[in-house]
């Protein structure tokens, strides 16, 4: 039986509102164009390839706060570039956004998504303190499975570049690839893994993640992080890395376990005033504990205070280089 196919113009979204719905067997198309915010719901294929979005982050930022625990990122903020919500097969490519108030691609609840080559510049709010909300960069939520996000560039993110997170209870995110990626001036992560198993993070350059200073989440305790983790994380390995002036923790592993951390690079070559450990374990969820984690051949320079700090049981910590440590001589 053939499957029906639906391809959206402009003139479409003007119709539509900028939303649509679409049903199982069908397929959502989208190439080679400037466009409006894209939101797209229902079981169908979605593929958005060629496509330049530029938001109105200056004149309709999100100031809110973070959602409660037990609320949709999907349902809580508006102005996102790209918003996808419970399809079946996502495929985003050589995609430009910038000056988005929201997500740049906020995908939830979905399967079988894969973000290549993708440029996200310029993007995210800060909330009413003046700090940033988390927002900016790629989402995946609700227990997106089998993803891929690879060979993109995110500049001048305020808050997270890109962050997998699942409500408390709800299905956990994975199995993913985080691969290949540029990550520059983040203000909060560059890579979160929230509430996940079997993903790998691996080859990733990452630079001036902390940046702008004063963006940073002193109030909610957002320390910025090169690759950090939360929720329940296990299965999964970040790999091959390189960080560069790094002002907060290189890898933070809080939910992380039975997992490998390998042949990552961090250095920082100034001062940086939230400057932390290298790698700092941890966890703040109930669900798991510190067990069966391997640091290996790792590198880690000019920290400002230790390299690695561990808690836990059954860890393997080997073949690691730490140099210029406690740059802060507290």
């Amino acid at each position: 039986m053939a499957i029906p196919l639906r391809i959206l113009t402009l003139v479409a979204f003007a119709l539509s509102a900028r939303a649509v719905t679409c049903a199982r067997g069908e397929t959502v198309e989208i190439r080679n164009r400037a466009s409006e915010p894209i939101s797209i719901e229902g079981p169908c294929r979605v593929v958005i390839i060629g496509v330049t979005i530029k938001g109105d982050r200056a004149t309709n930022p999100q100031t809110q706060a973070l959602p409660p625990s037990d609320k949709l990122f999907a349902d809580h903020y508006t102005g996102n570039g790209i918003r996808i919500v419970g399809a079946v097969d996502v495929r985003i490519a050589d995609t430009k956004l910038e000056e988005i108030s929201g997500f740049a691609v906020l995908v939830s609840g979905a399967r079988n998504v894969r973000i290549s080559r993708v440029t996200v510049r310029n993007s995210g709010s800060r909330n009413a303190k003046g700090r940033n909300n988390t927002t900016g960069g790629i989402l995946l939520e609700d227990g997106v499975a089998n993803f891929t996000i690879e060979d993109s560039t995110f500049e001048n993110i305020l808050g997270n570049a890109v962050w997998t997170h699942s409500r408390y209870g709800a299905v956990r995110n994975g199995p993913g690839y985080i691969r290949k990626n540029k990550f520059s001036m983040i203000g909060r992560d560059a890579v979160q893994i929230g509430h996940a198993r079997r993903v790998v993070v691996v080859m990733n350059t990452i630079a001036e993640v902390g940046y702008p200073e004063d963006s940073i989440d002193v109030e909610g305790g957002g320390t910025p992080v090169g690759i950090d983790t939360a929720g329940d994380v296990d299965e999964s390995m970040y790999a091959a890395n390189v960080m560069r002036e790094i002002n907060g923790k290189c890898i933070d592993l809080d939910g992380f376990h039975h997992g490998n951390i390998s042949h990552n690079e961090c250095v920082n070559t100034r001062a940086h005033a939230f400057g932390h450990f290298g790698v700092v374990m941890n966890n703040t969820n109930p669900d798991m504990q510190s067990v069966g984690i391997t640091i290996e051949h790792n590198k880690f320079d000019g920290m400002r205070f230790g390299g690695i700090f561990i808690i836990g049981a059954g860890h393997v910590v080997r073949g690691n280089v730490l140099t210029n440590l406690q740059t802060a001589r507290c």
